[in-house]
């Protein structure tokens, strides 16, 4: 299989539908590999790995450690840093920790939160020579100054505002955007104004393809499950299920059998 690249995900647009899902170990990026198109090392693994209650205690410390362990496993699908909150706030520092991901991690790319507030920031990266995925609608980093996670585009104020965004992040240079959160019919119409793909989650299905965080999508996080998502696996019933017959197994003494001991 030939690795994807910028390139091939900016051609897809009008011509295939992109997948994407997010992977945060050596392990899971190797299953994944190959399958889906793109591969995000999300700062959703502070909630889904880490356990917290929102995204903005990782840092570029735990990103980057992250990132270098999925590029060992995913050689051919297109892999994404997403930048931490507060690595991002000035030109200087972006440029500064985007170039840490290159240069310690084999990332192909990295995903920056924000719309036209964004756009210089943005443009001092592409101008440094780095793959910038953008992000707009309901933005995880801003859970705190907007009072939770609230879905956008429910009036023509904010419909308005993301295709805005999709326009001025396309002039800016980004390859793709990430748009979250956004009511079905606005997310087509987002698609519909830029050229670049337009990659949706909670968007509905009339944007250019589609991403999920993988504990989600296989049914390991039992926490809570977004209205958004489709479990294709249940995958905490059938680890437990797993665990509990070895436990019994030990008990019983039918684990380990004789071809299983020196």
């Amino acid at each position: 299989m030939k690795k994807i690249s910028v390139n091939s995900i900016k051609a897809s647009k009008n011509y295939k539908l992109l997948s994407m899902i997010t992977a945060y170990d050596y392990l899971f990026a190797k299953l994944f590999d190959g399958i889906v198109d793109i591969i995000l090392v999300g700062d959703s693994l502070n909630m889904s790995f880490g356990g917290q209650k929102d995204t903005l205690s990782a840092n570029m410390d735990i990103m980057l450690y992250h990132t270098k362990v999925v590029c060992k496993g995913a050689k051919n699908s297109f892999i994404i840093c997403d930048m931490p909150f507060g690595s991002y706030t000035t030109k200087k520092d972006a440029l500064k920790n985007s170039i840490r991901v290159y240069q310690e991690t084999s990332a192909d790319a990295v995903k920056i939160e924000g719309g036209v507030e964004k756009i210089k920031i943005i443009n001092h990266l592409v101008e440094n020579s780095i793959a910038v995925m953008g992000h707009i609608g309901l933005m995880p980093q801003f859970v705190r100054s907007e009072g939770g996670y609230k879905i956008k585009g429910k009036n023509s104020k904010e419909r308005e505002k993301l295709i805005k965004d999709a326009i001025a992040l396309e002039k800016a240079g980004v390859f793709a955007i990430v748009v979250e959160g956004v009511k079905a019919d606005v997310a087509g119409e987002v698609a519909k104004a830029v050229n670049i793909p337009i990659i949706g989650i909670g968007a509905g299905e009339k944007v250019d393809g589609q991403v999920l965080v993988w504990s989600d999508m296989l049914g390991f996080f039992e926490d809570f499950k977004p209205k958004f998502v489709r479990e294709y696996l249940n995958g905490a019933k059938l680890i437990k299920e797993s665990v509990k017959k070895y436990v019994a197994d030990i008990e019983e003494r039918k684990f380990p059998n004789e071809k299983e001991s020196y």
